[in-house]
């Protein structure tokens, strides 16, 4: 069907552009693309795709809006906080382009869903800032035979690539094996500079059209590093892993069982051994013990209110301490602790907290090997505490 006459308004720099024109335009028309994940990267991702006619976007996302969302997350706003991610993106992406048929997935992607979801779409794009995700993502679209367009943020530092291509490497061939968990802080805990997703979002947008539209060199077979601070890009060639199962030898079938399980990223069990950076603290190691060495929000709201004497340590810094707090609990940024556990009675028992539970595992860990018998790690930090007990504390 030609293009009606909004089209052929709405899209009239591309149609004189000589790499799209009509035949191109009705391409980007007929095409279809996801996008997993609807937060830093996603949202302008999301936002260039629909501007550029991409005729079915789908949204994948399972959480709601936060106000800490707003700094990057530009297709949301205000008033959208408190509202699932897809659904006010639904209505942005509409608004902008009604030509654009709009199909929201308000679920986490996961072993049961990714393959029937995925082969749906032509171009996949990932959006998301878990590693488990990110494996699932790859696995799925190598199977499916789907390109996807991968990138990734922290602090100040992008990187951008295409995967899954017919001739060019998968994901895995650049990360056979996940980081070890905690080694990589995710944006929560490392922060990012809120206009950088906005740069490699937008960029994976248009890494996407060129694969709808067969025009250009993408890049599938390099990856595309972004340093914001020097406003320096450059990129390095990868290949692929002729050994890899699954792009290499295309051993590989079926997905994994445990994505979360393979990426170290389910709840935790024990506290990898870790040390605070300081100096001259005489830690000793210590045998380990069978006490547990974590403990669930739920489990902690209970003990705080049948009495529990708990010594609980916020060893976040103050600006988050004034951010969000748990009543009673004391600050001790992370990085004083060393100098000051000295004081502390050494068989009381103490509830570690963080944001998310990675420092405060790393400090619970250096006190067991100081000589604390008793401590406690916050699984999930007062970020889960908000979520599932106390949600008049804000999440950031």
């Amino acid at each position: 069907m030609p293009l009606s006459p909004d089209e052929l308004q709405r899209y009239a720099r591309h149609l004189v552009l000589p790499h799209v024109g009509e035949v191109g335009q009705e391409r980007l028309r007929a095409a279809s693309a996801l996008v997993v994940g609807v937060g830093g990267l996603g949202s302008p991702a999301a936002l260039y795709l629909a501007a550029a006619g991409i005729g079915r976007l789908g949204l994948l996302d399972h959480d709601l809006v936060a106000m800490h969302n707003l700094q990057r997350q530009v297709l949301h706003d205000t008033a959208s906080v408190g509202r699932a991610k897809v659904e006010s993106a639904r209505a942005r992406l509409e608004a902008l382009n009604p030509h654009v048929r709009v199909e929201t997935w308000r679920t986490a992607l996961t072993r049961e869903n990714a393959r029937g979801i995925i082969q749906d779409y032509d171009v996949i794009l990932d959006g998301t800032d878990a590693f488990a995700t990110r494996y699932l993502v790859n696995d799925a679209c190598v199977l499916e035979r789907r390109p996807f367009v991968h990138a990734s943020v922290h602090r100040f530092e992008g990187r951008l690539a295409v995967f899954g291509t017919a001739d060019g490497p998968c994901y895995r061939c650049v990360h056979p094996e996940p980081p070890a968990p905690g080694s990589v802080p995710s944006c929560a805990e490392g922060g990012v500079l809120g206009v950088l997703p906005g740069l490699l979002g937008t960029l994976q947008a248009a890494e996407a059209l060129k694969l709808v539209l067969g025009i250009g060199e993408t890049l599938a077979g390099r990856l595309l590093a972004v340093d914001a601070l020097t406003m320096r890009f450059h990129d390095v060639r990868i290949e692929r892993d002729p050994a890899c199962a699954w792009c290499g030898t295309r051993r590989a079938e079926v997905l994994l069982d445990d994505y979360e399980a393979f990426c170290g990223e389910g709840p935790p069990t024990a506290v990898a051994s870790a040390a605070v950076p300081a100096a001259g603290s005489g830690a000793v190691p210590v045998a380990p013990t069978e006490e547990p060495t974590e403990i669930l929000p739920a489990q902690l709201a209970q003990r705080l209110a049948r009495g529990d004497a708990l010594r609980v340590i916020d060893v976040r810094e103050p600006w988050e301490h004034r951010t969000a707090a748990l009543d009673g609990a004391a600050l001790v940024p992370m990085g004083r602790v060393p100098t000051e556990h000295g004081r502390w009675p050494r068989e009381a028992t103490y509830v570690i907290v963080c944001h998310h539970g990675m420092r405060s595992a790393m400090v619970a860990d250096y006190l067991r090997s100081a000589g604390f018998p008793h401590v406690l790690n916050l699984t999930g930090g007062i970020d889960r505490w908000s979520a599932e007990v106390d949600p008049s504390v804000p999440r950031y």
